[in-house]
């Protein structure tokens, strides 16, 4: 007979635990979440410098005319950042959402209809941004 060790046990015990769609796929803790989590604070990441360059530009621009606006605006490195900023806020804005219905909404058809119509909001309010930025540029 041979005695089970402890990791033994808790290697069966871990393995025990998993989905049977898990396994098949290959998922399971700390494997489909992975992605999300990093995906979340990279882009929490980039929104620090991107919001401060904001903040100073609004400051700088508060009292300047619409023109002067616009053209500032319209220089490449500001349209750039500008459409980088509001990429970034929507898609740090949806993973933040995502988590939270998914952490408490539990009937999976709400949850579904939710993540969807969150996905979708986001998208539609991102996209819309990033083209309220190059109307005032072009």
């Amino acid at each position: 007979m041979s005695q089970v060790t402890k990791s033994d046990a808790a290697r069966t015990h871990a393995v025990v635990m998993r989905s049977e769609l898990g396994r098949v796929r290959g998922l399971g803790a700390a494997k489909s979440g992975v992605h999300h989590w990093w995906v979340q604070r990279l882009t929490a990441l980039a929104l620090v410098p991107l919001s401060l360059w904001f903040i100073f530009a609004v400051l700088v621009l508060k009292d300047r005319p619409r023109a002067e606006v616009t053209h500032w605006i319209g220089m490449p490195i500001n349209t750039v950042l500008l459409i980088c900023l509001v990429v970034a806020s929507f898609h740090h804005m949806q993973l933040g959402l995502q988590v939270v219905i998914e952490d408490y909404v539990h009937r999976n058809r709400s949850r579904f209809a939710m993540l969807l119509l969150m996905k979708g909001a986001s998208f539609l309010f991102g996209l819309w941004g990033a083209i309220s930025v190059l109307r005032l540029a072009l």
